[in-house]
This record gives structure tokens, sequence and C-alpha cells, in this order.
């Protein structure tokens, strides 16, 4: 990456969770809690998916795996995204199944001899989101992806917490542990180290 308006995956994945966590404003938090907690139940459980078939999960699992892929650190696969997609689906994003299961037919509709999106090699999977990547199904799909990826570990995604290690977040206290800020260190007589 010799661009300098080209941006380091760490500092994408870091863009991407500053992005989430204003995106999760339109999501209730008791619905985002239902839905994280019932992923995390069936990623823990290694039980079948609740909404998605075995094809549809391993074409959106790859589209996760192409939006945040696994490189020299871990990407969406390790995660475990495509629960966290599974449950939202199935649960409070109901309203967007229709969008994601015809956005994901006219994909695969595109390919030939009736391959799926998931049978592509890496490739021409990135072709092919590249083609779509404006579009709504697009969107739906990236948006879950990175929900699924950055949620707190014991809600469903984010497995063992690689995502906050991989962009240096120590939230594994939890996300309500003092101090939040340079206020809550003064209070105390502490220094606050804000990075």
């Amino acid at each position: 990456m010799n661009n300098k308006n080209e941006l380091s995956r760490r500092g994408f994945l870091r863009s991407a969770a500053a992005i989430t966590g204003t995106s999760y404003l339109r999501i209730s938090t008791a619905a985002l809690a239902s839905i994280a907690q019932s992923a995390c139940s069936a990623k823990q459980e290694g039980t079948t998916f609740a909404l998605l078939g075995t094809a549809e999960a391993a074409d959106f699992a790859a589209m996760a795996a192409r939006i945040i892929p696994t490189t020299d650190t871990p990407g969406a696969t390790e995660a475990g995204v495509i629960y966290f997609i599974d449950r939202a689906l199935s649960e409070e994003r109901s309203h967007s199944l229709e969008l994601a299961r015809t956005g994901l037919a006219e994909v695969n509709a595109t390919l030939s001899n009736g391959t799926r999106f998931s049978e592509l090699d890496d490739t021409n999977q990135d072709a092919m989101l590249g083609s779509i990547e404006n579009g709504p199904f697009f969107g739906l799909v990236r948006e879950m992806t990175i929900f699924g990826f950055f949620a707190m570990s014991s809600y469903g995604g984010n497995k063992d917490n690689i995502a906050w290690d991989l962009i240096g977040f120590e939230g594994h206290h939890g996300a309500w542990e003092y101090p939040f800020g340079y206020y809550d260190a003064e209070a105390r007589g502490e220094a606050f180290n804000g990075e």
C-alpha cells in the first residue's frame, strides 16, 4: 500500500468500528442484544443455522470473508460472523430477509452452470462484489458483516474478542467499566491515557 490515500487494514477496521457504533443506533439496544445472544448460543453450541440453508450460509459466509478477509490476522470467518448474520436475519432484521435472499439469488443467477458465489475463487468473488458494491444488497451484507465482527464476544460474532484485539481495544472488562474518559480519571486523581 504505497498510496497515502489507501487505508491500512487496521485503519479500515478502526473506521468500521466507529461507523458501526453509530449505525447501531438504528437498532435498539435490546434488539441488538437479542440478535447477538442468539448468535452466541448458536456459535458455542455448534447448532444448525436458525434460518439460512447450508448453501445460503456458505454464500453469505464467503461474502463476509471477502469483506473482512483472513490475512496475517483473523477475519470474518474466524470471528463467526455468519452466525450473527443468520440470527439477525431470522429475528430483529427479518425485514431485510427478502432483500438478502433476492440479492443473493440475483448474484448466483449471473453465474454459469449453477455455480454459487461460495464456489468462486477469491479473485472472482472480489470482482462480483465489486460489481454490486453500490447496491442495497451489498450494503446489507457489509453492514451485518461489520456488526458481527465487532459485536461483544459474549453476544455473538467477534469470537474470542479477535476483532477487539486486532484494533487494540481493551474492552474485555465490560462496556461500562470506568474510566470512560479524562473526567473519570480526573475525578479519582489518576492520569488518563486516552488512546
